[in-house]
């Protein structure tokens, strides 16, 4: 199941970086439908993240979190995620509560400047691949 939703991550991923190529700031802003999917896009990409992270504590038994965060923070304590990219995970779990929990006040310039931070989310799909198939 993991390997799966690491698919589907990566799969989001490369819709993402086609956007930030292929799409202004105006135009998102002008469109939408493309803010949806640039919304949408972001959200279910950090979902899938707090789906892995924390299917990996629960599988390792790492640990019993309260939150989506502290799914994270077991990840780095238990070695399966480096520390400074488990830190900017957890920044983008607050995205995702913001998107989830305040969908209409949502500014979509600082939406569209996440689209920067993309590496992020390779960089957990690289260091949790490793982990789960070693």
């Amino acid at each position: 199941m993991l390997i799966e939703k690491i698919k589907r991550l990566e799969e989001n991923l490369k819709t993402l970086e086609s956007i930030k190529a292929g799409y202004t700031l105006d135009q998102i802003e002008g469109d939408k439908i493309d803010e949806w999917g640039l919304r949408y896009g972001l959200l279910e990409s950090i979902q899938i993240i707090i789906d892995i992270s924390c299917g990996i504590v629960a599988e390792k038994n790492i640990g019993t979190p309260r939150n989506f965060a502290e799914c994270i923070g077991l990840l780095i304590t238990g070695g399966y995620l480096e520390k400074a990219a488990g830190e900017k995970i957890k920044k983008m779990i607050g995205l995702r509560n913001l998107l989830v929990h305040e969908y209409g006040i949502i500014d979509i310039k600082k939406l569209y400047n996440y689209l920067d931070n993309l590496g992020d989310i390779r960089d957990f799909i690289n260091e949790i691949a490793r982990e789960i198939t070693e």
